[in-house]
This record gives C-alpha cells, structure tokens and sequence, in this order.
C-alpha cells in the first residue's frame, strides 16, 4: 500500500520559501528530512530539483515538470501529478515540494509532517492552508527552533 506524505518546514504564516531557497538553515531539521525520506521515493516540483541542484541519495527522485523536453540524471520525470499513480510505487511516498506540488497533492495526502519554525522569516512562497483537512496534529518531535508535527486524515 502506498501512503502519501508531505514533508513541510514552514513558519506561523505558512512561509516555506524566499527567492527559490528556504529562508532559514536549520541543521536539525535538515537532519529530520534526511532521516525521514530516506529510502523512500520523493516527488518535488522542476523548480525545487533546481534549488537543490541533483538528486538526492538513497532516495528515488522524481519531478513533476510541464516541459516535455526536461530530463536530468538519476531522476525520473512525470509531467502531471495524476502521472505518479502509474510508476510502480509502495510504502511511503514524500512530497517534498514546492508550494504547487502541495497544493496538486494536498488532496491526496494520507498525512502531513511539519516542522513549526518558532520565528517569523519573510517569505515570498507559502504553504496552502491545509488544517481543515487534518486531525489534531500530534508532536512528533521538539527543538530549540522547530517543533515537528504529524497531521492525518479524519
């Protein structure tokens, strides 16, 4: 069975990002991703793969990109988020972002991981609002700078 799973760092406002990069470094959290999605597939938008700049390892990398034309080593390309339903998948599956492939997936998820960055950061790119499809959260872990929570469905 494969369950899908956004994996998110956001601030109180939603802000997941500035100028195509994270507008924080927190090494915990860094940390916190690697340790979650490794050894699991991951689906991030062209854009995202681009701030990150290659595949990441021990990881299946797959993009989500418009452009017929666009490939990259060591990734898989789909072209629609529907597309995902036909790769051979099982177990856990991250999205990983960026705010539009949340948004095409959010009503898919089977739950939502999110680390809570205590500090406001300025932002240009957000989250969408997602609570109202989502039980109480539950704590799944806590840091100086972030709380990480869990959100399944009803």
């Amino acid at each position: 069975m494969t369950r899908l799973i956004a994996i998110v760092a956001m601030t109180p406002e939603r802000v997941i990002g500035r100028d195509g990069t994270l507008p924080w470094h927190l090494p915990e959290d860094l940390a916190f991703f690697k340790r979650t999605t490794s050894g699991h597939p991951i689906v991030m938008g062209r854009k995202t793969y681009d701030s990150i700049g290659r595949p990441l390892p021990k990881r299946r990398n797959i993009v989500v990109t418009r452009d017929p034309a666009w490939s990259a080593e060591g990734v898989e390309v789909i072209h629609t988020p529907e597309e995902l339903s036909t790769l051979d998948l099982a177990g856990d599956v991250f999205i990983i972002g960026g705010s539009g492939i949340y948004a095409a997936f959010l009503p898919q998820l089977d739950e939502l991981l999110v680390s809570h960055v205590h500090l406001p950061y300025p932002g240009d790119t957000r989250f969408p609002e997602f609570a109202h499809l989502f039980q109480t959260p539950e704590l799944v872990e806590s840091h100086e700078a972030f709380d990480v929570f869990r959100y399944r469905r009803p």
